[in-house]
């Protein structure tokens, strides 16, 4: 069934933005509740190419992410090796990447990810990600399992635009509303989360150390 939609020109984006997309209806969803942008800052912090001469790094990129863990298994690099931007990201944040949100790279970064590597390392991810830090102290490891949501996640692709690289904008993610039965549970769903998260962490690692003993048990040649 075909969606329409009417808009007065005053209602128009900034820029005059005429794309049938940026008006689709089903972006604003059906939920009510405070808005996602009422509990994250959006970090923007970044690191370029000749911002930085010293120090270890893990970059990971949008096929890093899936589910709401980062799985790769990723080497420290060197400045040096770094050939574009990065964002920093730090544990407890949380990211989301806005190409191809079908693709559902969403992850609550968990500590796990520095203690694989060491204290000395920072954290680098592709700037395609919004970076999403709590706005108190309060946990949102909720917002990974909300974004990948099945009624968020239809937002998301009725609100991508662009048809070889499809990426939805900042300001449909922070407006998104969190319903108040999941505001109230928020912490409850925090806890859950990033306890299943860390499980995962763990259960990688016994993948990759099994791998390891079957590598050393070969024949040497």
């Amino acid at each position: 069934m075909a969606t329409a939609a009417v808009v007065d020109i005053n209602h128009l984006d900034d820029g005059w933005i005429l794309a049938p997309e940026r008006y689709d209806p089903r972006r604003g969803g059906k939920s009510t509740g405070p808005c996602l942008g009422d509990f994250i800052r959006v970090r923007r912090d970044q690191i370029g190419v000749n911002t930085v001469d010293s120090g270890q790094f893990v970059v990971f990129d949008t096929g890093d992410v899936s589910n709401g863990i980062v799985a790769a298994h990723k080497r420290p690099c060197a400045a040096a090796d770094i050939r574009s931007a990065k964002k920093l990201v730090h544990p407890h944040q949380v990211i989301i990447s806005r190409l191809r949100p079908y693709l559902r790279q969403v992850a609550w970064v968990d500590p796990g990810l520095l203690a694989e590597q060491g204290s000395d390392v920072r954290l680098l991810c592709s700037t395609e990600f919004f970076v999403l830090e709590s706005a108190n102290d309060a946990s949102i490891a909720f917002l990974a399992p909300f974004l990948l949501s099945t009624q968020v996640q239809a937002v998301l692709a009725a609100a991508q635009e662009g048809g070889h690289h499809p990426r939805f904008n900042e300001r449909v993610l922070t407006t998104l509303r969190v319903p108040d039965a999941m505001v109230q549970q928020a912490g409850e769903l925090s806890a859950r989360f990033e306890r299943a998260v860390i499980q995962a962490r763990e259960a990688y690692g016994a993948v990759r150390e099994s791998i390891g003993m079957a590598t050393g048990l070969h024949p040497t040649p």
